[in-house]
């Protein structure tokens, strides 16, 4: 595994194809934007905390930050998670496991083949400010450690209206 992003560096350059076409690329500059790496379709943690994050998109949309959810599944996968678990956001898939490392993601294997049939990412959320800088960088080693999504739309609105600093820069 590579170095985990910092608060403050650059996002990542990782473009990856979209559910139902297109391709979507993460950070970038001119617009907030919350890219949410979700384990995969095997993950009933995943689909809650996905549910959740629908549930808030508009307050997000408010906000003007876009929302992007990220797994290593392959398309078909991908496809049936949208479909299955009624997600109505934009799903990026085939993150591969170079760029979990780039992220900095902790990549697990498999228990068994029921659960899934290839390496995963464990959950990450990351938060690009219209500079195309990392604003919140979260990364978890299991599923049930994840940032409450109320509680971060709440941050970045203040955020936004204070024009709040990158915190956590000086090492």
């Amino acid at each position: 595994m590579s170095d985990k992003p910092k608060a403050g560096d650059v996002t990542p350059a990782i473009t990856l194809p979209l559910v139902g076409g297109g391709e979507a690329s993460l950070g970038g500059r001119g617009r907030w934007q919350l890219a949410v790496v979700y384990r995969g379709k095997h993950c009933p943690l995943c689909r809650r905390y996905l549910g959740r994050l629908g549930e808030l998109s508009e307050r997000f949309a408010a906000l003007d930050t876009e929302i992007l959810l990220l797994s290593g599944d392959p398309e078909e996968k991908a496809a049936a998670t949208k479909e299955e678990w009624q997600v109505g956001l934009p799903i990026a898939y085939g993150l591969t496991v170079e760029q979990m490392g780039t992220l900095g993601l902790y990549v697990s294997a498999p228990r068994s083949e029921q659960e899934t049939d290839r390496p995963f990412a464990e959950p990450g959320l990351f938060v690009t400010n219209p500079e195309g800088r990392l604003q919140v960088v979260d990364i978890s080693n299991a599923p049930f450690a994840r940032p409450d999504l109320e509680t971060l739309a709440n941050g970045l609105a203040f955020v936004q209206q204070k024009d709040y600093p990158i915190r956590g820069t000086l090492g």
